[in-house]
């Protein structure tokens, strides 16, 4: 059976190890390796887009960083239930023209009993900055 540490019920102290964890693999940029912290049916709402399975993670994440290049994500601890942890996040990309971006936002996330991400609600939205305004390295 496939499970991904820590499992619900949540903690404090897991919820925070949850979202570090979901940092760490959003940073590394490798789809297949975000893709396996969701069930296989997970659901997600990513700004306009809806997103059903790993399959269609893999690939919105691979368009994703094509498009957004030296990107850097923080999670934020939010608020947690039993299976479900709230989020706020910034990141910082580089569009194909070099112009710098900061996305700030909000996730909603309900986990199964494995300790896989079932669902994934996303509000973000994008500020252009300049270079020397960069928070994120």
């Amino acid at each position: 059976m496939e499970q991904k540490l820590p499992l619900p019920p949540f903690t404090l102290e897991t919820a925070i190890e949850k979202i570090q964890l979901a940092e760490d693999a959003w940073n590394s940029q490798d789809p297949e390796r975000v893709s396996k912290a969701y069930t296989v049916d997970s659901e997600w709402r990513n700004r306009d887009k809806f997103v059903n399975g790993r399959e269609e993670i893999v690939l919105f994440l691979t368009e994703k960083w094509k498009k957004e290049k030296n990107y850097k994500l923080k999670k934020e601890y939010w608020a947690h239930t039993d299976n479900r942890i709230a989020v706020r996040f910034e990141y910082e990309y580089q569009d194909i023209n070099g112009n710098w971006f900061r996305a700030y936002g909000n996730e909603n996330w309900e986990f199964d009993a494995n300790g896989l991400m079932q669902k994934r609600f996303a509000s973000i939205n994008d500020l252009q900055i300049k270079e020397e305004d960069r928070k994120l390295r």
